[in-house]
């Protein structure tokens, strides 16, 4: 998602107020927010990665109030159009 660069801030604010209540929602492994290193006068780019137990808790989720609540405060913020990607993991390994 990009955004104007004076929402920038304002939107990390708005994924930090919501970030447990996502992470918190039936079916949620886990959310994380992800800053590109570069941005400029267009826009900052952030990426969100939620883990879902399977696609129907994340439906579940995408019908909820905390999302449309959510969602409204943040598409005000834009400076492009936001894209969305359902993905799975097909390998990975963190220390």
């Amino acid at each position: 998602m990009t955004f104007q660069p004076s929402e920038a801030k304002n939107f990390e604010a708005l994924f930090e107020s919501r970030r447990d209540l996502i992470a918190g929602f039936e079916g949620c492994l886990g959310v994380e927010l992800l800053k590109e290193t570069t941005s400029d006068e267009m826009g900052v780019v952030y990426f969100t990665r939620s883990i879902w137990i399977n696609e129907s808790h994340l439906e579940a989720y995408r019908n909820s109030a905390l999302f449309a609540e959510t969602w409204k405060e943040t598409k005000v913020k834009f400076a492009g159009k936001p894209e969305a990607w359902s993905t799975k993991i097909v390998s990975a390994k963190f220390e």
